[in-house]
């Protein structure tokens, strides 16, 4: 025996934390005869011999069985160097393979990818980290590759070597804290994790941090999947959307989707859809309704159904439970070449302590703080990235580029960004630490966000970045080179609370809530705002949006909510609405079940989906209202002040000077006549939409098409018109200027 006994001890104990160095073939010295050994850890192997690949014939030398574990060993003399080889080896149980030794191959990381990773600036390190099918010169095989800087040793273990974590240990790649090993003969399909061992000896099974493909639950394993199978159709929409790099005041209206729960099929069990079943179905029902983008609720694969996707374990994976990553990939394509966009949200504040994926990865605090001052999220019950780790940033940077590299992901809706930029969020004096100035800010999360955004733009033109911060932080949707965070939207929280406080009062108290309409102008164009009624405002008891709605009877509700969404699709922003809402769903939303689609056999379901319909056409085919959201010269307050009378009334301005839009709000069941609104423009005013039309639901009453101005001085204006305002809608008006 060549190898000393403690090293083969260590083997056999799994407590050897350099396999590459004794394992596959070395140049060695027998006595005075020169040569070289061979080594090899097979599971199951009674024989094994070693076959030289470069000699004419099959000329084999047998290895000596030095432990049953099947641990190998021999020497083969008058060899002046290493030469290729396999090795042939027969089971217990009769089989005889032929086979590469895994301990044969360089390592498939180069010094300037470790050196980019650990400095934070190797920004496809997703190609590198993780499991990778590929070849080796003409071998093919799997790449595998993870980092663990504090753990003593580090096994792949999988279906291909009974999850024994002896027979394949990983080699340490200098101090770069990553573990390597390409295993030969493995294919895509195969399930594996990371046995990692703590510097006491404990071993912990984790999950791949950078697996692109995940089994289910319970056992959460990662599964062997290269993502470059699919043939993408989308190359026009890709070179539209860089066209309109920079345009950020460009069309939008958003349907936010829960993929889960948006159409199940009852005929399977009431299984969600697949990715392919509902690429066509909402595909049809998007472009039907006129919504320009979807946003899909998280789909980073994630353990807990109950968590909507919130709480991520797998930063590089879709869920598997819509099926697998090419079939993410066609859902995309799909809409793409259907004319719509698809922003991810994308979960960088937090993560879950689930033992199987990022919690103490290695036996430390590896990608959270040690400090449950820093790393512990106190409303959530997991744990906070530790921004300020070079190796970190780099993981949550190539998750953000990998979604729009691997799944032509059109942008991502950053969620809870207030909880990164306050070290205080959510916590009470003693429990947070300041910064190095003694600030609240949390510097380090800053500056990731800063860094993630700009490296968005930089390589993919046209893609978005959406905050959903409530806060009043400054600059959130400025370019870094001003000092902001360089998003290119907010969302606009404050003006969702104030006008769902609004409506979810009884019509008789409203006039003394009418400044919850009107504050929000006084932020409007500190950023660029997407007004939002998200998912989170339709669950945990707070009622559906029909629901919330102030009044009675079932038709004044719906007549509330058609006047809301009319008020907000001419308001300034961008526009964001969650599945169920655009038809008036009752109950809050459930994730577990599909939305009420039997509603719309109902007509005040029917009028509500009709209308938002036709809110989002009127959006889209007038760049009034659809490019100048963040203008604020094209804005213009009517009359503000009759909280009295609960009546709104504000224009908006084509710049240009051809055309104007008046929008009037009553937001009373009492239907008023002749009440007089100044307009900008004389002329005529044709109504071009009424949230109380008969067509949505409502009364009909209306302006008859439309109402010529009068020389009559009203709101400042020296034009005005006598208008019918029917109880609880709102109407919009259009003067176009003559050709």
């Amino acid at each position: 025996m060549i190898i000393p006994p403690h090293e083969l001890a260590a083997f056999l104990e799994n407590r050897q934390g350099n396999p590459h160095a004794w394992l596959g073939m070395h140049p060695a010295t027998l006595g005075r005869k020169k040569g070289v050994v061979v080594r090899a850890l097979l599971r199951g192997a009674v024989k094994c011999e070693c076959v030289e690949l470069d000699v004419p014939g099959t000329k084999s030398h047998a290895l000596t069985m030095l432990a049953p574990e099947g641990f190998f060993e021999g020497f083969i003399g008058g060899k002046k160097d290493v030469f290729r080889y396999q090795l042939r080896y027969e089971t217990s149980w009769g089989e005889i393979h032929q086979i590469y030794n895994a301990y044969s191959f360089l390592p498939t990381l180069s010094a300037q990818d470790l050196y980019l990773f650990n400095e934070g600036n190797e920004h496809r390190i997703y190609e590198k980290l993780g499991a990778h099918p590929r070849k080796l010169g003409e071998v093919p095989g799997v790449a595998f590759a993870v980092w663990a800087p504090s753990a003593s040793r580090v096994s792949v273990v999988g279906n291909f070597n009974g999850w024994d974590t002896r027979y394949h240990p990983m080699r340490p790649l200098g101090a770069s804290g990553v573990w390597e090993l390409f295993v030969p003969g493995l294919h895509e399909g195969e399930l594996y994790k990371f046995a990692v061992w703590d510097q006491q000896g404990h071993m912990r099974m984790k999950t791949d941090p950078y697996g692109t493909y995940f089994e289910a639950p319970p056992n959460n394993a990662a599964i062997v999947c290269a993502t470059d199978h699919h043939t993408w159709g989308d190359g026009e929409w890709i070179a539209r959307r860089a066209e309109q790099a920079g345009k950020v005041d460009r069309p939008m209206s958003i349907y936010e989707v829960h993929l889960g729960s948006w159409r199940r099929n009852p005929e399977d069990g009431d299984r969600p859809l697949t990715y392919r079943e509902l690429a066509p179905a909402l595909a049809d029902y998007v472009t039907q309704m006129g919504f320009t983008h979807i946003e899909v609720m998280p789909v980073a694969e994630y353990p807990y159904t109950g968590s909507w996707g919130y709480q991520v374990s797998g930063y590089f994976a879709p869920t598997h439970r819509f099926g697998p990553p090419e079939d993410f990939q066609f859902f995309v394509d799909h809409l793409h070449q259907r004319g719509i966009g698809i922003i991810l949200d994308w979960v960088p504040a937090h993560f879950p302590r689930d033992s199987f994926a990022l919690a103490q990865f290695d036996g430390t605090h590896l990608y959270e703080h040690a400090d449950p001052r820093l790393g512990a999220h106190m409303d959530w019950g997991t744990l906070i990235f530790n921004y300020g780790r070079h190796e970190v940033r780099c993981f949550l940077i190539a998750s953000a580029l990998s979604w729009l590299e691997r799944f032509h992901i059109d942008g991502l809706r950053v969620d809870a960004v207030a909880s990164m930029l306050y070290l205080d969020y959510s916590r009470k004096a003693g429990e947070w630490i300041p910064n190095r100035y003694g600030g609240r800010e949390n510097l380090e999360a800053i500056s990731f966000l800063r860094q993630v955004n700009d490296l968005v733009h930089q390589y993919y033109p046209g893609a978005v970045m959406i905050a959903e911060e409530s806060t009043a932080f400054p600059l959130v949707s400025r370019p870094t080179k001003v000092g902001g965070l360089g998003f290119d939207y907010k969302w606009n929280m404050g003006l969702m609370h104030d006008t769902l406080a609004y409506f979810q009062k009884d019509p008789i108290h409203r006039k003394w809530a009418h400044d919850k309409l009107t504050f929000g102008m006084v932020y409007q164009y500190s950023e660029n705002f997407i007004t939002v009624y998200s998912h989170d405002e339709v669950v945990h008891l707070k009622a559906s949006m029909l629901g919330k709605m102030g009044a009675g009877a079932p038709e004044q509700k719906a007549a509330n909510l058609r006047a809301l969404y009319s008020l907000i699709w001419t308001y300034p922003g961008k526009k964001l609405l969650f599945m169920g809402g655009e038809f008036g769903q009752w109950r809050e939303w459930n994730h577990d079940a599909s939305l009420d689609w039997h509603l719309l056999d109902l007509p005040e379901h029917r009028g509500i989906q009709s209308l938002v319909r036709d809110l989002n056409r009127l959006y889209l085919n007038e760049s009034t209202l659809s490019t100048n959201d963040f203008n604020p010269a094209a804005f213009r307050w009517v009359n503000a002040n009759d909280g009295d009378n609960s009546v709104l009334s504000f224009a908006r301005l084509d710049p240009a000077g051809g055309a104007a839009f008046l929008v009037v709000g009553n937001f009373t069941p009492v239907t008023r006549t002749a009440y007089r609104v100044g307009v900008p423009q004389a002329g005529h005013w044709s109504e071009v939409l009424n949230s109380d039309a008969d067509v949505y639901g409502g009364s009909g009453a209306g302006n008859f098409g439309g109402k010529d101005s009068e020389p009559i001085h009203a709101d400042g204006c020296e034009q005005s018109l006598a208008l019918t305002l029917p109880g609880l809608s709102t109407i919009v008006l259009k003067w176009a200027a003559a050709n």
